[in-house]
């Protein structure tokens, strides 16, 4: 029985911490979770959640490009914000902040829903929107993800999408939220100290 957890590229289990080097996250691996993250908006199945999806990717495109532009000062996300803003700019940093609270809001999302587990889809994503992203949003984008929030599916079609066998997707979903907060809580800790800022 495969589960949509079998059919990304990469797993945040997979993206690897280097403990012995300020927790350093691996750009590449990283992105590469976070573009295979992006595709479980296709399962909420409405298009009031592509312009979600359109941010993380246009996020992840500016940390790669960087990571492109100078491969050997990015192999870590933090040691790849350190590096370009040694250059003045501030593209894939700010770009890595962006991205980060998107997937804040989504694993606040995921968490919430899986610990109540009678709660619908929709206060899930409505309550990590109040905590993560909301904040930061103008009054111009937050009716975009208010709508998305309100266009979110039932939470029984979402599970059934994520596979047949639901006791296997709660442990899987369970195992990638947790290991989404643990990297989330390292890049935030990181992003918050005055040598990431610019």
């Amino acid at each position: 029985m495969s589960t949509w957890f079998d059919t990304i590229k990469r797993s945040f289990a997979d993206v690897p911490i280097d403990a012995s080097n300020d927790n350093g996250v691996s750009t590449e691996e990283f992105l590469e979770a976070a573009e295979s993250l992006t595709s479980l908006f296709d399962l909420l199945g409405s298009v009031a959640f592509t312009p979600v999806k359109n941010d993380l990717l246009g996020n992840i495109k500016k940390v790669r490009d960087r990571k492109q532009a100078a491969p050997a000062d990015s192999q870590t996300l933090q040691a790849l914000v350190l590096n370009e803003l040694k250059t003045k700019k501030h593209t894939a940093t700010e770009g890595l902040v962006w991205l980060v609270r998107g997937l804040d809001f989504t694993a606040q999302a995921l968490r919430h829903n899986l610990d109540q587990s009678s709660c619908e889809l929709s206060d899930s994503f409505r309550d990590a929107y109040g905590k993560t992203l909301k904040p930061y949003h103008s009054f111009v984008i937050k009716p975009i993800f208010s709508a998305a929030m309100s266009a979110t599916p039932y939470r029984q079609d979402f599970y059934s999408k994520l596979g047949q066998d639901q006791s296997a997707v709660l442990t899987r979903l369970g195992r990638e939220v947790a290991s989404l907060e643990e990297r989330v809580a390292i890049l935030k800790a990181f992003q918050d100290r005055k040598e990431a800022k610019w």
